[in-house]
């Protein structure tokens, strides 16, 4: 027999309210060390990020995608087009942040509070990062090829660390996260498609179809390692063997996930012993905090992981 988490807990016995007092406290002083801990990778991935776009991507001409491609075009228009602007400070990252603040708006009243919040401390880091982070006067490499898959792969991988700590880079991501919730079927990586060829046309008009090229190899090479970094986007299948009761690896994937999980009794088939089944599905990510936890909670459960699974019907994607 299968049983949801409520059966599990139905007949808990309740505990007095100095424990109960005492568990939420050390709950509390947990949850601010994992954000602290979740705030510092995200500002280190911006940074790694922002050494990608400065140091490969500025100086080898090529641009980047979604919001921040906008600004460097704008920027381009402004500094070499109209010369309103000299100096070795990039303003790309400081238009940037000029657009992200009616979409940090969004954020705060449509999304999430904490989602604002962790956007916000992205965008305003990466701003930092790429206004002052020196651009080298002569390129580090000098084969546009080599520096736009290098480009990639730092910038790539500065994103999925900051995305894997829940951070955002915003732009798109508020804009992806806000009809995502508005409109069922909505696609997020529909629009982030039309506006980046809309980029790169412009880019191909204005510098070139060889520039726009470059653009697109760093692109896919970028995105290629922000999947690789963000295991949020991996679907875990998760089963969990264990001699005891439960109810403690229950209330850590619904409480700390905010997931919902089946058990079972099983027996096992060389023993014949009597044990229990705890089955979810998580993310890769999840996935390895659950590992963590349950050396915790019981050091005998033996766990199996199936990656990379198909899911249907009200599943939620967490950032």
């Amino acid at each position: 027999m299968r049983f949801g988490y409520n059966e599990l807990t139905r007949d808990r016995p309740a505990r007095s309210d100095n424990h109960t007092g005492e568990s939420m406290r050390q709950l509390m002083k947990q949850k601010q060390k994992d954000f602290l801990g979740k705030i510092t990778l995200a500002i280190a991935g911006m940074l790694i990020f922002s050494a990608g776009i400065n140091f490969f991507i500025f100086p080898a001409d090529l641009y980047n995608g979604g919001m921040l491609g906008i600004s460097q075009l704008i920027r381009t228009v402004l500094v070499k087009y109209l010369h309103l602007f000299s100096g070795s400070t990039d303003i790309a990252g400081i238009i940037n942040m000029i657009f992200n603040i009616p979409l940090c708006f969004i954020a705060w009243h449509y999304v999430s509070r904490s989602f604002f919040v962790r956007t916000l401390i992205c965008v305003i880091s990466q701003t930092i990062f790429l206004s002052f982070l020196p651009i080298p006067s002569t390129p580090l490499v000098n084969d546009t090829l080599t520096a736009s898959i290098i480009g990639g792969i730092v910038a790539g991988s500065g994103i999925g660390i900051a995305l894997r700590a829940g951070g955002s880079s915003g732009g798109l991501d508020i804009i992806g996260m806000y009809f995502t919730k508005r409109f069922k079927n909505f696609s997020v990586g529909r629009i982030s498609l039309c506006v980046n060829a809309v980029i790169y046309g412009i880019c191909a008009v204005l510098f070139g179809v060889q520039t726009a090229i470059y653009c697109i190899i760093y692109s896919a090479v970028s995105m290629l390692m922000t999947d690789r970094a963000h295991t949020q986007n991996i679907n875990t299948e998760v089963l969990i063997f264990t001699k005891n009761n439960p109810v403690k690896i229950m209330d850590y994937i619904v409480k700390d996930f905010n997931r919902d999980a089946t058990w079972g009794e099983a027996r096992g088939g060389y023993t014949e012993g009597k044990t229990y089944m705890v089955m979810a599905v998580l993310s890769k990510y999840e996935c390895a905090h659950l590992r963590r936890e349950l050396r915790q909670i019981d050091e005998h459960a033996f766990i199996v992981e199936k990656d990379g699974i198909g899911i249907g019907g009200k599943y939620e994607k967490h950032l």
